[in-house]
């Protein structure tokens, strides 16, 4: 009985709860919903138009008498169309006014098709022939575009019992002489009843609407899990570079550690002096306001020279060019972003002023190239996208001599005459030779950029 009623109440509340979803996700799926229902009512206008202008040019049908129905009922519903349509627009439509549109749809083709005995003057058994019952399925079909199969299921479940009480309406008109029959060919050429097609009708309906449902709470699984990767999708590009964020997102197969690829690229390391010291007599607020304001910056300067932030390390930026892209310039953007950073940064002082840095903020920032290899490392439950190589490790060290040097910017040598092979332009650079490098085996050539 627990079973049952679990699937009972799976049913009722149209497939997978949302209680487990983030809020966002949730929220996305109702704008979804919200903007389904205005197409449903669009839908509906286009079929009452089509509908009004096949009847228009349309040959009428010899042999009616009676009151002609079809132009009030397509009238009246015309005008309910156009004020569900514009009331979407405008407000979130209500539960019961999505369930009273199903019933005026319903209304509508079963209204249409008990007028047909009166309008031809023949006995209720005559419409249960009308091939206007197919637009049935028009109907259940349009409740689809909600991805919500409890609406399916309630046009379905309408529409049954409104043709079932069309045929009970036939059946029981006139019982001093029963229609029922037998006989096929009776049924087809007089005004009988064959209950076994009337069945036939009613089970086709049924079958349709279970299978589409079925199919939407299928579906609608499927929605929750795509939106909710798309927002994780959407999220992950603000974590990592686009081209990080789209090799994962569209990966053909698993990631795994030790996936790479060996590039020539520049790798460019930027920190703030004494951060550490100072942060610690501010308020976490201050800090994190300082940050911001500092990393928003330095974040502008090196997308606009073409370069991609690997990773943020507390108040140092790791940034790369020409790894996650290939660049025939990667060298001398490295060079001319680490310069504007040094001169920008010095020029933005009022910026962090303001956000709460009490002294004046002094960067170091450090460029090297040479190859690199660029990929996963990590392990099966925990995976990092990252460089790794020998212009990594010699940039740190660069940025770090920053305050032996008493400089703002520096590289080594090779790196420099690389640059300006690749058409980097600036002033002249003060050259120190030999300097030994704390940590760094050998001395090495070193270009004061700022």
């Amino acid at each position: 009985m627990a079973r049952l009623g679990g699937w009972i109440r799976y049913i009722l509340q149209g497939g997978p709860p949302e209680s487990g979803l983030p809020t966002r996700v949730r929220e996305e799926i109702h704008q979804r919903e919200i903007a389904s229902e205005r197409l449903i009512g669009w839908v509906q206008l286009v079929i009452v138009l089509f509908f009004s202008a096949l009847y228009a040019i349309a040959p009428k049908a010899e042999g009616s008498s009676g009151f002609n129905f079809v132009p009030v009922a397509l009238g009246g519903y015309f005008l309910f169309t156009v004020a569900r349509l514009a009331l979407s627009y405008r407000v979130e439509l209500p539960k019961w006014l999505l369930l009273l549109s199903i019933a005026v749809d319903m209304a509508l083709l079963v209204g249409l098709i008990f007028s047909f005995h009166i309008q031809y003057g023949q006995h209720p058994t005559f419409y249960l022939k009308a091939p206007t019952l197919m637009y049935v399925f028009i109907f259940i079909a349009l409740r689809a575009l909600r991805f919500d199969p409890r609406f399916v299921l309630t046009t379905g479940v309408v529409a049954v019992a409104g043709w079932l009480g069309l045929v009970a309406y036939a059946v029981l008109a006139d019982m001093d002489h029963m229609r029922v029959t037998r006989n096929y060919v009776d049924y087809l050429t007089g005004n009988t009843i064959l209950i076994g097609a009337e069945l036939d009708k009613t089970m086709v309906i049924l079958m349709v609407t279970v299978v589409l449902s079925a199919a939407l709470y299928r579906g609608r699984v499927m929605l929750f899990e795509a939106t909710r990767d798309q927002a994780a999708a959407t999220d992950l590009r603000r974590f990592f570079a686009p081209e990080v964020a789209a090799s994962i997102t569209t990966s053909e197969a698993a990631l795994i550690a030790g996936q790479g690829s060996v590039r020539n690229a520049a790798i460019l390391y930027l920190d703030i002096r004494s951060f550490t010291a100072t942060a610690s007599t501010l308020p976490p607020e201050k800090v994190m306001a300082v940050l911001a304001a500092y990393q928003g910056l330095a974040l502008e300067i090196i997308k606009d020279e073409g370069g991609r932030v690997d990773k943020f390390l507390g108040d140092g930026i790791l940034a790369t060019f020409g790894a996650l892209m290939p660049s025939s310039t990667y060298a001398a953007d490295a060079v001319r972003t680490a310069r504007r950073l040094a001169t920008e940064i010095s020029a933005e002082q009022s910026r962090f002023t303001e956000a709460g840095w009490p002294d004046s903020l002094r960067v170091g920032t450090a460029v090297a190239a040479g190859s690199i290899m660029v990929g996963t490392v990590g392990s099966t439950d925990r995976l990092e996208f990252t460089v790794i190589g020998d212009p990594v490790n010699r940039a740190a060290k660069l940025e770090d001599a920053n305050k032996h040097q008493q400089s703002a910017a520096l590289t080594d040598s090779k790196t420099y005459a690389l640059a300006r092979e690749q058409g980097y332009v600036g002033p002249e650079v003060e050259q120190r030779p030999a300097v030994l490098i704390s940590g760094l085996g050998n001395p090495i050539d070193l270009a004061v950029l700022a």
